[in-house]
């Protein structure tokens, strides 16, 4: 875990203090769309595709989509388990000032593939996923609970502050990160899908 810890903090660097307040309404419906959203991205990248075309690999040093699937639900289920964690914690908001980050500046970070970061080898796939299907499957279920999660919770995520070796984020903050990490590796799943050796469909 302080392996995937110090990975998540390569994508989190250090912007300049914040003061968020609680948890609010709009807090809660736009986490939910960043959810829904990369949800909907993701699987409509991925509807239809063959096994063939879920396992070609660019060249031998890149994964294939059903790798880059893999690699999301190991990260999602980890983000997600350390957030539930911290939630079981006392709150501690005196920790806010130590936030450097903004939700805004998190995301475009999450997003810019321009700046690598190194999966943990936990979270490196391990070819656990023989059909589309499965990988789908895994996925969705997966999500929908962390959804579900959201849409029913009165917890206030603001104040529930998580350091990692980089910095502290808020809980919130750890839930956008798994909407931002789907949508970074969403778009490999894309360049992957045009490379010139892609299978194409019959």
């Amino acid at each position: 875990m302080k392996k995937f810890a110090l990975y998540v903090s390569i994508l989190v660097l250090s912007a300049f203090t914040v003061q968020q307040p609680a948890l609010t309404r709009d807090d809660k419906s736009f986490l939910l769309d960043q959810l829904q959203s990369t949800k909907t991205t993701l699987l409509n990248d991925v509807s239809g595709l063959s096994d063939a075309q879920m396992q070609f690999k660019p060249s031998p040093d890149r994964w294939s989509v059903s790798e880059c699937m893999e690699h999301i639900i190991k990260v999602e289920k980890a983000i997600f388990d350390q957030e539930q964690a911290s939630m079981k914690q006392p709150p501690n908001p005196e920790k806010r000032s130590e936030i450097k980050v903004t939700d805004s500046v998190l995301i475009k970070m999450m997003a810019d593939r321009s700046h690598k970061a190194q999966a943990a080898e936990e979270m490196k796939p391990k070819d656990i996923y023989t059909s589309s299907s499965a990988a789908v499957e895994a996925f969705t279920t997966q999500r929908d609970q962390i959804i579900n999660y959201v849409k029913g919770t009165n917890d206030d995520m603001r104040s529930h502050v998580i350091a990692s070796p980089r910095g502290y984020l808020d809980a919130y903050q750890y839930m956008l990160i798994i909407a931002g990490h789907c949508g970074r590796h969403t778009q490999q799943i894309e360049e992957v899908k045009a490379d010139p050796a892609f299978p194409r469909s019959n």
